[in-house]
């Protein structure tokens, strides 16, 4: 049914091989209102939500930025999205 699972460290992805790194799959068009941690709390704020997904002006150009908004404190930053990404900045969902 499934292939079988290999035990060489060489073909497997994950923390246990830097070659290969785990990034947070993410998707720009299901970005807004989803939930994320900061795996180094950010101003003593740790889970965030996609405010704000910013369009550019121009509709030929990608999607660059989205506007984090802190659960606790509804204070609000501007990240590129890209940065989500990065398993050692970001969690997806709150953990």
């Amino acid at each position: 049914m499934y292939p079988p699972k290999s035990n060489n460290p060489s073909t497997q992805s994950g923390p246990l091989n830097p070659v290969a790194p785990v990034m947070n799959p993410v998707n720009v068009k299901k970005l807004l209102l989803s939930k994320w941690t900061a795996v180094k709390p950010v101003d003593k704020r740790k889970h965030f939500l996609v405010a704000k997904v910013i369009q550019p002006e121009s509709p030929e150009l990608v999607v660059q930025w989205v506007e984090l908004e802190a659960v606790h404190s509804s204070l609000s930053r501007r990240i590129d999205w890209r940065e989500l990404r990065d398993p050692a900045l970001w969690r997806i969902g709150w953990v």
